[in-house]
C-alpha cells in the first residue's frame, strides 16, 4: 500500500539538530547519523537543522510506523546532500537508530530479513500470492510495545516447524497458491499469538474459516490483523463483504480491504475511512494508535 506512510522536510541549519513533533526520537537519531554519512561522503562538516515529520500511521499496530519516521527522516536529510544513498546503508543507519528495523528501505519481493540484523536472508520470489485481505484490528486497536516483551525462546522443535513452513512459504511463492500462503499465515499468527496472545484471535480464525477464507493473518509486532481470501473462488466478493461485516459485528474494526495484486478496486473500506483519513498535519503527535487514524 502507498499510504499511510511519514512525510519529512530536513532543512541544513548551523547548530543543534531538531525534530517536530518532538517526541520522534528515533527519526532524531536516524537525521543525525544520516547527517555524519553525507558530510563525510561530501566531505564537509558535520551541520545541524531543522527535521519536520508529517504523516498518519498508527502506533504500535504493527504497520511499521517507526522504520518509516526514519527512513523518511534518512531520505529527507540525504537529499539536501544531493545524494541517494544505497539501501544497505539506508538499512545500517535505521538499524542504529531503532535497534530493529522492516525493510521497507527494500524493494516489495516477499523476502525472510532479520530486523535485528538488517539482513536479507531469502528472496523467496518475484510477488506474493495473489490474495484479498480485509484488514481489522485485533484487542480494539491496542498498541504492542514488542521491545518491551521478553525475548523468545526457540526450541530446536520451533526451529523446525518454522523450516517447514518456510519450505511452504516458497512453494506458495513458486506456485502462486493462495491455499497454501493462508495455511502458512495461520500456522504463522498461531505461534505469534504464543508470545503476543492477542485478544480476539479464536474469533478472527472462526471467523475466517466460516466466511470461506484461505486464512488469516497477524502483525509480528502489533494487533494489525486481516483475513486473507483467494479472489478466484466462486463469490469471492459477496464472501469479502459479509466478511467485514461479521467482524464489526464481533467488535474487531475493520481498517481496510486491499490485495497483493494491483486492482484499481483497492480503497478504504471500514467505518472510520468512511468518514475520511485524519490530514496529516506538521503538529500530529506520536501518540497510542487510536483506529479513526485508520
Amino acid at each position: 500500500m502507498n499510504e499511510p506512510g511519514t512525510h519529512a522536510r530536513f532543512v541544513p541549519r548551523p547548530g543543534t539538530l531538531t525534530v517536530t513533533p518532538a517526541d520522534r526520537t528515533k527519526a532524531l537519531r536516524a537525521a543525525a547519523l544520516t547527517l555524519e554519512e553525507c558530510a563525510a561522503l561530501r566531505q564537509q562538516d558535520a551541520c545541524g537543522g531543522e527535521l519536520r515529520l508529517t504523516g498518519s500511521i498508527p502506533v504500535g499496530l504493527g504497520m511499521g510506523s517507526s522504520t518509516s519516521d526514519v527512513l523518511a527522516a534518512v531520505r529527507a536529510v540525504a537529499d539536501a546532500f544531493a545524494l541517494r544513498l544505497a539501501p544497505g546503508t539506508v538499512t545500517r543507519i535505521a538499524l542504529r537508530a531503532e535497534l530493529a528495523c522492516d525493510p521497507l528501505m527494500l524493494d516489495d519481493r516477499p523476502r525472510l530479513f532479520a530486523q535485528r540484523h538488517g539482513r536479507v536472508l531469502e528472496v523467496l520470489g518475484e510477488a506474493l500470492p495473489p490474495v484479498v485481505v480485509v484488514g481489522c484490528a485485533l484487542a480494539g486497536g491496542t498498541p504492542v510495545d514488542t521491545l518491551a516483551l521478553p525475548a523468545p525462546s526457540c526450541t530446536d522443535d520451533d526451529v523446525d516447524t518454522y523450516e517447514a513452513l518456510r519450505t511452504h512459504m516458497r512453494r506458495a511463492v513458486r506456485d502462486r497458491d493462495p491455499r497454501l500462503l493462508g495455511h502458512v499465515a495461520t500456522a504463522s499468527a498461531r505461534l505469534g499469538q504464543l508470545r503476543l496472545r492477542q485478544a480476539g484471535f479464536d474469533t478472527l480464525t472462526a471467523l475466517a474459516d466460516r466466511a470461506g477464507a484461505v486464512g488469516v493473518q497477524i502483525a509480528h509486532s502489533g494487533s494489525v490483523a486481516g483475513v486473507l481470501f483467494d479472489p478466484t473462488t466462486p463469490g469471492a466478493r459477496r464472501r469479502v463483504r459479509r466478511c467485514a461485516q461479521d467482524l464489526e459485528r464481533e467488535g474487531l474494526p475493520v481498517t481496510r480491504t486491499f490485495t497483493t495484486f494491483p486492482t484499481p478496486e483497492e480503497s478504504p473500506h471500514g467505518p472510520a475511512h468512511r468518514r475520511g483519513d485524519r490530514p496529516p498535519r506538521p503538529d500530529t503527535s506520536r501518540r497510542p494508535a487510536r483506529l479513526p487514524a485508520l
